[in-house]
């Protein structure tokens, strides 16, 4: 606070001591050197630490030393010769005000006053019969020194003796009303009836408030309540939780509650339906008019001419629908087709439709099936090649394929139930279509007989088919047993590469862990080294990569984190 305290002396009253003292005496105010900058901050320091006293004002009073050097610092026009507050605190009123009864004259007609001096009139009122030392009139320009409050006074200067004239200029005007009702009624008697109807019906007008405000007389507000309490909340009109929202700040509904109902079957249809509901559209439509009559040079308003826009709107769709016939005819006359243009509406058209469909009072189907949602822009269910499912609705050992037949090859012919095969025979991936189809080949072979086989005359032998038959069965064994061991030995294969895929994964995780654990170590030391540096000095941290942590840096993180709990901690310290 020392800085802060120092003396602050006026350019003028400088300028003035260095004329008045001799050229001996002359001193400039020398400028802080840093050793004292640095006592003075060392002193504020110790002043907020309590080991040095606080300073004192001119009063004798401590200064707190934690107020801030633009509070306790004063103005240079002050005028201060050591630390003080007193600038801070309310000063006095040097000037002396006026009392609540001075005020000026009101009601004065200054312009029959004489502007002009005339020699020997009074000097104060400028009456020719009294001099000034006479007079008894109050001087014509008063002074009037006027406080904060004194200057915002409404009622200064008011005569409450004047409030009497007020009361009997509104007395005759209520007389005259009153005279004027009977003249009235002496002329037409029936008049009295509805007058005293009228009067029955105001007869606690005013002491009702309007429903939905609540007028507080202390506070002079009014409270608006957005709901009649005799009325059904909003959130009660439907109790479901997947119907029209309602926003608890605003208490609104904009959507309707009830959509299965008509709006004038219910009370409360949303509030968004007054919005589209009776001549709004039409007033928007005339608004949008109006804005394009405009842009295009037509001065024209929607609510300060409308009874001119609603004619220049009329005569442009009278206009617009002319030009469109004429089009329409001309097009018709050069190309024809007339008869293809008297169709019943395209709504008519599809809404016709022999799907019955029934449904509740709730909107809920009871008899006939829904419209279809369309899900996907693709055409679905499409059936080629005599298949009776969809490429995709087949899956075994990585490839895609038929379910109907179990096909593997795309835009194939169906086959039906033939096409099955079991689960060793099938193809499993387009590098074993060539092991596997030669397996199955002489079984086939062997199965089929040849065509000229089926074209054999009837007088072949018995014995000559007999050893045909022996032939085949043998053929049709080495076939069988030779596919067996091809499948034997695809296994043997497939077991192998699974095996050296596990060894290769299992490796790639351990090689990840390690990077991960090494990692894991340098962001440890690095958080150390950081805890031990001042909290001012420390780097900004903006190119942190803010990403999802990976299976192995979450392993890490395990093995690596201090757990104060555990009782072996103290042992693996040391």
């Amino acid at each position: 606070m020392a800085a802060g305290s120092s003396s602050r002396v006026p350019i003028s009253m400088l300028l003035q001591d260095k004329s008045s003292r001799t050229t001996e005496d002359d001193e400039e105010p020398k400028k802080k050197s840093r050793e004292d900058w640095r006592k003075a901050k060392e002193l504020e320091e110790a002043r907020k630490a309590g080991t040095a006293p606080a300073a004192v004002d001119e009063e004798g009073r401590d200064i707190n030393p934690h107020i801030p050097q633009y509070i306790s610092s004063a103005p240079w026009y002050y005028n201060t010769a050591g630390p003080t507050l007193k600038h801070q605190r309310p000063q006095e009123e040097s000037r002396e005000l006026s009392g609540i009864d001075e005020w000026y004259r009101r009601g004065v007609d200054t312009s029959k006053s004489v502007t002009k001096f005339r020699k020997g009139a009074c000097e104060n009122c400028g009456a020719v019969t009294h001099k000034k030392k006479d007079c008894m009139e109050r001087p014509r320009k008063p002074k009037i020194v006027s406080d904060y409050d004194g200057k915002r006074d409404r009622w200064a200067g008011y005569d409450p003796a004047n409030h009497r004239e007020i009361v009997e200029e509104y007395q005759k005007i209520e007389v005259a009303k009153r005279e004027l009702r009977a003249q009235k009624l002496k002329e037409n008697p029936d008049l009295a009836d509805e007058e005293e109807d009228e009067e029955d019906e105001d007869k606690y007008v005013d002491e009702v408030d309007m429903p939905g405000t609540k007028v507080d007389s202390k506070q002079r507000i009014t409270v608006r309540n957005l709901r009649i309490r005799e009325d059904t909340a909003k959130y009660l009109r439907n109790l479901d939780p997947n119907s029209a929202y309602y926003d608890p700040k605003t208490r609104s509904m904009r959507d309707n509650p009830n959509p299965n109902l008509h709006p004038e079957e219910t009370d409360f249809a949303g509030e968004n339906f007054v919005r589209y509901s009776g001549d709004i559209q039409k007033h928007a439509q005339a608004q949008l008019f109006a804005w394009e009559a405009h842009g295009k040079g037509v001065d024209v308003h929607v609510l300060a001419e409308p009874t001119k826009l609603e004619l220049l709107q009329q005569e442009y769709e009278k206009k617009k629908d002319q030009f469109k016939d004429a089009s329409k005819n001309k097009v018709v006359e050069q190309y024809g087709g007339e008869e293809h243009l008297q169709v019943p509406p395209r709504a008519l058209l599809l809404a016709q439709t022999e799907n019955y469909v029934e449904y509740s009072r709730f909107g809920k189907i009871i008899k006939g099936e829904d419209k279809p949602i369309i899900r996907s822009r693709y055409e679905e269910d499409v059936f080629v090649n005599n298949h009776t499912t969809v490429w995709g609705s087949f899956w075994r050992d990585g490839v895609w394929g038929y379910k109907c037949c179990e096909s593997t090859i795309k835009n194939s012919y169906c086959v039906g139930e033939n096409g099955k095969s079991e689960p060793s025979d099938q193809v499993a991936g387009p590098s074993r279509v060539a092991s596997d189809y030669r397996a199955p080949e002489p079984s086939a072979v062997a199965k089929q007989p040849e065509p000229q086989q089926t074209v054999d005359s009837s007088s072949s032998s018995s014995s000559s088919s007999g050893s045909d038959s022996d032939s085949d069965s043998e053929e049709e064994r080495k076939a069988k047993r030779k596919a067996k061991k091809l499948r034997k030995k695809e296994k043997k294969r497939k077991r192998k590469e699974e095996r050296k895929r596990r060894k290769r994964a299992e490796a790639e995780e351990q090689d990840k862990l390690k990077v991960a654990l090494r990692q894991e170590e340098r962001n440890q030391a690095r958080a150390e080294q950081l805890l031990k540096m001042d909290e001012r000095k420390r780097p900004y941290n903006s190119m942190f990569e803010v990403r999802e942590p990976t299976q192995e840096e979450m392993e890490a993180f395990q093995m690596k984190r201090c757990r104060e709990d555990d009782p072996m901690r103290q042992f693996m310290d040391k």
